[in-house]
């Protein structure tokens, strides 16, 4: 038996977030697996602060994330390539163009109905400077947010005239928008437009106004069924409204590879589009699905795991390889 006068040991010393960010040296095999989790994040903020920034293009690169299907990645793409970009030193602007609102929750950025965004550009004519709004979590990032009113718009904008340009001139008037030579070095270096999960009026006008297209493919059986309609629309809009446009970059998301299915469909996916496809994969992430609900990208909300790392990974990829000749 213990006797009751046996003095209690002493728990080992657990340093909390605060000490590691102040630089209290780790106690290694001494802290529980919380700590040592609590001590990863802050690293991962702190050399995420200090990433150095990537060399900037010449020109502002608008690019078009779309894909008609739903549940493909699609906003968690265009959320978390923006902060990426951010992240790597580029000024970036996020265009929200699906009602819902997704993009703009996951950034935490206001989209009450009301307020003005992608609906007053397209259909009153705002400018696009007037609308955009900061991203609380990264300076270099701002949003122009999309509300439910933009729902409507696809109607609004059938008696419009040049109805499928008007978020293609509400871009090019932009004072950041253009050449180191025009524009100087506040511009924006990447303008992302977030697509609804459809082929209407709304897509279209991304369609027209964006000389890149990046895809988001599902690593899944399903994935490919529907791209063929996307590609014939990008191939008509190329040829009668935007010979700019090309379908620059594939992505590969929610990759799971413990499965011989999400290999065999990223392999197919890398046979046919070629070196369109992005060498880093976005795994399956849990983190990556819990960030919106805070108002992050998790960029921010948790930059050392696997689906930030990746993301990261891919917005390296698209500066690297640069604007299409």
């Amino acid at each position: 038996m213990v006797s009751r006068e046996t003095a209690p040991r002493s728990a080992p010393a657990v340093p909390t977030a605060a000490d590691l960010a102040a630089g209290v040296p780790s106690l290694h095999d001494e802290t529980t697996p919380l700590a040592r989790a609590a001590e990863h994040s802050v690293l991962a903020r702190q050399d995420a602060a200090a990433r150095p920034a990537a060399d900037r293009p010449d020109a502002t690169r608008v690019i078009v994330v779309a894909n008609q299907k739903g549940g493909v990645g699609k906003t968690t793409t265009s959320v978390n390539i923006a902060a990426a970009l951010a992240q790597l030193g580029q000024r970036v602007l996020l265009i929200d163009l699906d009602p819902q609102g997704n993009a703009s929750t996951a950034l935490n950025v206001g989209h009450a109905r009301g307020t003005a965004g992608t609906y007053d550009v397209l259909v009153d004519g705002a400018s696009v400077s007037s609308v955009e709004q900061q991203c609380p979590d990264l300076a270099l990032l701002r949003v122009v947010p999309a509300t439910i009113d933009l729902a409507g718009a696809e109607i609004e904008l059938v008696s419009i005239e040049g109805r499928e340009r008007r978020l293609r001139e509400a871009i090019l008037d932009h004072p950041r928008v253009g050449t180191a030579a025009s524009v100087g070095e506040e511009r924006y270096d990447y303008v992302l437009v977030d697509c609804p999960p459809s082929l209407g009026l709304l897509t279209l006008n991304a369609l027209v106004a964006g000389a890149e297209m990046l895809i988001p493919i599902q690593a899944e059986y399903y994935a490919l069924e529907g791209l063929g309609q996307l590609l014939e629309t990008v191939r008509m809009v190329h040829e009668h409204l935007n010979p700019e446009l090309v379908v620059s970059t594939i992505l590969i998301t929610m990759y799971d590879a413990r499965t011989r299915l999400a290999a065999g469909v990223a392999q197919e996916v890398r046979e046919h589009f070629g070196p369109q496809v992005l060498r880093t994969a976005i795994p399956r992430s849990v983190r990556v699905s819990e960030a919106p609900s805070y108002g992050q990208s998790v960029m921010t909300y948790d930059p050392g795991s696997p689906g930030a790392l990746s993301y990261l990974g891919a917005a390296k990829e698209i500066v690297e390889r640069g604007a299409p000749a």
